[in-house]
């Protein structure tokens, strides 16, 4: 402690000698201190927070002040303060708020005098919401993470380099703008990460700046379906209200309102709210989400708001802090995100605030109600419309040309910012643990950063393991030159390559794939894949090699050529797992994997020409050579059912068996995001989405030259998008149209292919999932469709043992339309989230409206 301690010290010091500031700590009745208080210093109409131990410091230019201490459940305090050019100390001791309780006479057929104050701050949610058409202020963020308790494995992977304690700390300053509707921009001037001095933060101050004005709100990564906030219009369906009495604050009367779910596993909130009684908006907020709001990868987070007027009528959050805990795989940890916010500067929407009067509701009809049992007439309020501000007189502090797609940069000298620096402009003095982590893990980022460490920490992690060759694939790092191999596993559940399979083709199969990347500083990189093949049946030795260079990581533009002689799918989005077809050709004797050999050479082209617009390229040159069936093993001998050819069933074609023959084809895609934002880090361009949906224009062609036997010319246009619907779910959908054209001696492998699925084994749920993988394969116009939703537990909430699995449905719509299909329709019911990453659908399909096939499918449903 007595190290901790002077460490504190040595950190306060640079602070304590700065002319102009201010520091002292906040603590309550028994003089311990108190976490993330507030400081609203009203000259300057911004403020700041205590740190865990209630040390807070202010740097000031010279002059008086009023600041205003508040902490939710305490009562205010207003000191006056004279900032000269030596340093200042100030303790303030808060008390508890004493809650006075109205004077009303409650009867039992009256309701809480909470719920008419809750109307109020409803009838004006929107007003709040909307009541400036432009604002600007500096937020300075902090970020921790901590671990409680670490395993030593996880699902048989040894844990390395993770300890107790602090993981995971940074802090920013960013310059947040926003204007009505929705435009924002964030430039982060300055990030700093303990114990990496080269990384820049993650903090989003845009995505921190939640607001109860909204209906439901969404916090990324924390649920899909939202939270109703206790404003939302309709709040009272979701919430009891519980009057707990009222404190006064500068002349302003501040009701404490309790907030209570109707039902236990709604998506809502619960703790306290407080509503300045009158203007009806809100004070300040203690609300938390638990799991039972559905919430995932946390146990709670307590979200706490202060609000205060920054302008005549306008008030805006000053301070922010989402706490949380969570558990899992034998880790135990928590931490928190806080912001405040200063320099507001705003444009109101309204010259003159609201006026709500009060009227009686209408009077229901004597003999509705007999007179012995009816109410007090319960007043209704009316909202008098705020009159606008004038365009004339609203002082301009935006200019429209900051506001673009760019919603966040993160500057390139972000990071570069001294200790004197952040001891002057941090409003949040660190914690003791805080100062000790960086202070430790600065020191030792030299260490960390050297080969001998990290070599250290790759021995450990490099040991093999039976898990590692058998299920996920074997990886040998050396982190200090950035150089990764990585070996295939021998069996692959998930659909990816496997060193053994087995098919009818070539017998058991060996291959083995290896892949190698190294990584740059600039996050440029490159791959060398080789993969050798060797089937036992048909005594055919296949190598390939693929080389990939990613040269531009901001616009992930990238380059590939590959080339060998190799084995293939027919379909080359490779619509059945080696894993699948292995189990259903041994156990089932069902052969669905239809395989071609070629020797080939292929060049790739990816890279986004501009924002949203990206382009994919591809030349292929391929000597295609058919193969035929060369073993009939199966587990089930004796069944007599037999293996079908290797030579696919196709509606289209009498034959689909083809001779040996030459191709040159070429791809060439173009797909296009309107509206879509994105974050600027010095290293990389995040892509975050769009309100549009996503537009693909894809051609594709066989050429008659250097040899090449096929020509044809194809089209394809697909719109896909995802859709959030607040409380009842998200939705995905996929609709491709696509014709061909000037065919001549095309061959099956040029085809349109639709992915089908026959197996139990749905992976990650792409595609038809009962139709035959060729059958409707086409070389002539087709529609194709795919409709999902996802209720993220709308209606399973409602039934006990569902919600006590966190269960959620799903119902899938699927449509392929062709010469041979004509209409053709699957229609799916399932449950995702079984033991949290599983999914089951039962799937119907029908032809021209006459039902065809039924079946299960088990596949990933995170």
């Amino acid at each position: 402690m007595r190290a901790a301690y002077l460490l504190f010290l040595l950190y306060l010091l640079p602070a304590i000698t700065l002319a102009g500031s201010l520091r002292g700590r906040i603590t309550d009745e028994k003089n311990q201190g108190l976490p993330f208080a507030s400081i609203y210093i009203k000259e300057t109409a911004s403020g700041t927070a205590s740190n865990d131990q209630g040390y807070f410091q202010l740097q000031l230019p010279p002059g008086t002040y009023t600041l205003e201490f508040k902490y939710v459940g305490y009562k205010s305090r207003t000191e006056t303060v004279t900032i000269g050019e030596e340093a200042r100390e100030l303790n303030v001791q808060l008390v508890p708020e004493v809650l006075n309780l109205k004077e009303v006479v409650v009867r039992a057929a009256d309701e809480d005098p909470a719920y008419g104050i809750m109307r109020n701050a409803i009838r004006l949610r929107k007003y709040h919401r909307d009541e400036v058409n432009a604002w600007s202020a500096r937020v300075y963020m902090k970020g921790v993470a901590r671990m409680d308790k670490v395993p030593s494995k996880v699902l048989g992977v040894r844990v390395v380099d993770v300890d107790t304690g602090i993981v995971y700390l940074s802090e920013s300053v960013s310059e947040l703008h926003f204007k009505k509707p929705n435009r924002v921009h964030e430039r982060v001037i300055s990030s700093k990460v303990s114990g990496k001095k080269q990384d820049f933060s993650f903090n989003q101050a845009s995505e921190m700046n939640i607001s109860f004005y909204d209906n439901l709100l969404r916090v990324e990564g924390l649920s899909e379906r939202g939270f109703v906030s206790p404003l939302a219009n309709n709040a009272l369906f979701f919430y009891r209200f519980e009057y707990l009495g009222t404190f006064q604050e500068n002349g302003r009367t501040i009701n404490k309102i309790k907030v209570i779910p109707k039902r236990k596993n709604d998506p809502v909130f619960r703790g306290s709210i407080y509503i300045v009684d009158g203007s009806w908006r809100i004070h300040s907020t203690d609300l938390t989400l638990t799991k039972n709001a559905g919430i995932e990868f946390v146990d709670f987070i307590r979200v706490r708001q202060v609000y205060a007027p920054v302008q005549e009528d306008v008030w805006m959050p000053v301070s922010q802090r989402f706490t949380f805990e969570a558990a899992g795989f034998g880790f135990k940890g928590g931490g928190y995100a806080m912001g405040v916010y200063s320099r507001y500067k705003v444009q109101p929407a309204y010259s003159k605030p609201p006026v709500l009067e009060e009227q009686p509701e209408p009077e229901q009809t004597e003999a509705a109600i007999p007179a012995e049992t009816k109410p007090a007439r319960r007043q209704r309020p009316r909202l008098i419309k705020p009159q606008e501000a004038k365009s004339q007189e609203q002082p301009a502090i935006h200019d429209d040309k900051l506001f673009s797609r760019e919603v966040l940069v993160v500057e390139r000298e972000a990071n570069t910012r001294d200790s004197a620096y952040w001891a002057e402009i941090r409003p949040v003095p660190l914690t003791q643990e805080e100062t000790r982590d960086y202070h430790k893990k600065d020191s030792l980022e030299v260490i960390r950063e050297s080969r001998v460490y990290k070599d250290s920490v790759d021995r450990i992690r490099n040991k093999p393991s039976f898990g590692s060759f058998f299920l996920r694939g074997y990886t040998y790092s050396n982190t200090y030159e950035e150089k990764y191999y990585n070996l295939d596993p021998l069996l692959s559940f998930t659909g990816g390559p496997s060193i053994l399979q087995y098919n009818t083709v070539e017998g058991v199969v060996a291959n083995v794939g290896l892949n190698f990347r190294k990584n740059f500083e600039d996050r440029r990189r490159y791959e060398i894949e080789p993969t050798v093949r060797y089937g036992f049946s048909n005594e055919k030795l296949n190598v390939k090699l693929r080389l990939s260079y990613t040269y531009n990581p901001i616009r992930r533009s990238s380059v590939t050529v590959e080339g060998g002689r190799f084995v293939d799918q027919i379909n080359s989005t490779e619509p059945i797992s080696p894993f699948a077809n292995t189990v259903y050709t041994l156990l089932l004797e069902r052969n669905y994997l239809k395989l071609y050999q070629r020797d080939f050479g292929r060049i790739n082209y990816r890279s986004e020409l501009l924002n949203g617009v990206t382009v994919l390229a591809s030349l292929d040159y391929s000597n295609r050579m058919p193969l035929q069936n060369t073993t009939d093993y199966t587990f089930r001998e004796g069944s007599g059912t037999g293996f079908t050819s290797n030579v696919p069933e196709n509606a289209e074609l009498a034959d689909a068996s083809f001779e040996e023959h030459q191709a040159l084809t070429a791809a060439f895609t173009v797909s296009f995001r309107p509206g879509m934002e994105y974050i600027s880090r010095p290293d990389r361009k995040i892509n975050i989405g769009s309100r549009w949906p996503t537009i693909s224009l894809g051609y594709r062609g066989g050429i008659k030259a250097l040899g090449g036997d096929v020509q044809y010319h194809t089209l394809a246009l697909r719109i896909s998008d995802e859709l959030s619907l607040g409380l009842v779910g998200s939705s995905e959908f996929s609709f491709t149209g696509g014709t061909f054209w000037g065919k001549q001696d095309m061959q099956l492998m040029d085809y349109r292919h639709f992915n089908g699925n026959r197996t139990v084994f749905a992976g990650v749920y792409t595609g038809f999932q009962l139709l035959d993988y060729y059958r409707y394969s086409t070389n002539n116009r087709y529609l194709e469709g795919h409709f999902e939703h996802h209720f993220n537990g709308f209606l399973f909430n409602k039934i006990p043992l569902f919600r006590r699995l966190k269960w959620q449905e799903v119902v899938s719509l699927h449509y392929l339309n062709t010469i041979e299909s004509e209409n053709y329709f699957e229609l799916g019911l399932g449950i995702e989230h079984i033991f949290k990453v599983l999914r089951v659908d039962f799937m119907t399909s029908f032809q021209q409206g006459q039902k065809a096939y039924t079946g299960l499918r088990v596949g990933l449903g995170f």
